[in-house]
């Protein structure tokens, strides 16, 4: 028998690409939900129908949430009522369950799954997959949680998961917490903003009269060997003056105090209460 599927904004960005992953495996029966029109344009040239929200949701053993972040609240408290004990809802974003923004309901599943998208380090050499961002052309992790429900669910989450993000590489478990120190704590407060301040940095270069194509190259290889160094990809390490430069520039950048300002779950509990809230009014 096959497993009944309802794909909640499947002619979006994320939606289409799920979509295309799964819309040909026989054993599953999906309904695409959809209300925008250029949505239902995209899903019209892939060759599948819409089908009415109501319909798919009561139909649906599992429930794909690939909406955007501001609906998923509001279109979480509408659906979840109508659906049958031991549906299996799949989030892809854990800021609103680990805000508490799910509506409480003990007898459906709640599953968690975020791409990590294609690594830094990698084999691909496919063209194509070489600039393939967000993956499912080339290979990548993805990150899993089961934040309710049986424990069977968990499987079951994951084996589609990886059809929906697929090649992947790696599928590691953790809890929804766990996933909201990734993102966004570790990848957006952290990360992106380093590399914002990296941005800066190089037109500041430019600006003292560095060549631009110049400093985008030396910046840009530099990098590579740099993350090699630091994450133990390379077998080699920084020259002592190298590590001169970086204890001082640590002295001057961070303030001694900024991984307990960032990596404390009370801070990252407010900042994806603050993103729950700001996209859901």
């Amino acid at each position: 028998m096959k497993m009944k599927i309802a794909l909640l904004g499947a002619g979006g960005k994320m939606g289409c690409r799920i979509t295309k992953k799964i819309k040909d495996i026989d054993k599953y029966d999906i309904s695409y939900v959809e209300i925008n029109e250029e949505g239902i344009n995209r899903l019209e040239k892939l060759g599948v129908s819409i089908t009415p929200e109501k319909e798919a949701v009561n139909n649906g053993d599992i429930i794909i949430l690939a909406i955007p972040d501001r609906a998923i609240k509001k279109v979480s408290h509408k659906i979840v009522p109508w659906l049958k004990a031991g549906t299996i809802v799949i989030g892809l974003d854990p800021a609103i369950p680990y805000a508490g923004g799910l509506p409480e309901r003990k007898d459906i599943t709640y599953f968690v799954v975020h791409p990590c998208h294609p690594p830094l380090f990698h084999s691909e050499t496919n063209p194509e997959a070489m600039v393939n961002w967000f993956g499912g052309i080339a290979k990548q992790d993805i990150v899993c949680a089961l934040y309710q429900g049986p424990e069977e669910h968990y499987k079951i989450g994951e084996n589609l998961a990886k059809e929906m993000f697929g090649p992947i590489l790696n599928s590691y478990r953790i809890t929804v917490e766990q996933m909201a120190i990734l993102e966004p704590a570790l990848v957006e407060t952290f990360n992106a903003t380093l590399i914002v301040a990296m941005k800066e940095a190089y037109e500041e270069v430019i600006k003292m009269g560095v060549p631009e194509k110049a400093a985008r190259g030396f910046l840009m290889g530099h990098l590579r060997v740099e993350f090699a160094v630091i994450f133990g990809y390379a077998d080699f390490v920084f020259s002592d003056e190298a590590m001169k430069a970086i204890k001082k520039g640590q002295d001057i950048i961070f303030k001694p105090d900024w991984k307990k300002n960032i990596f404390n779950l009370e801070k990252i509990k407010q900042s994806v209460e603050e993103i729950s809230e700001s996209v859901n009014n």
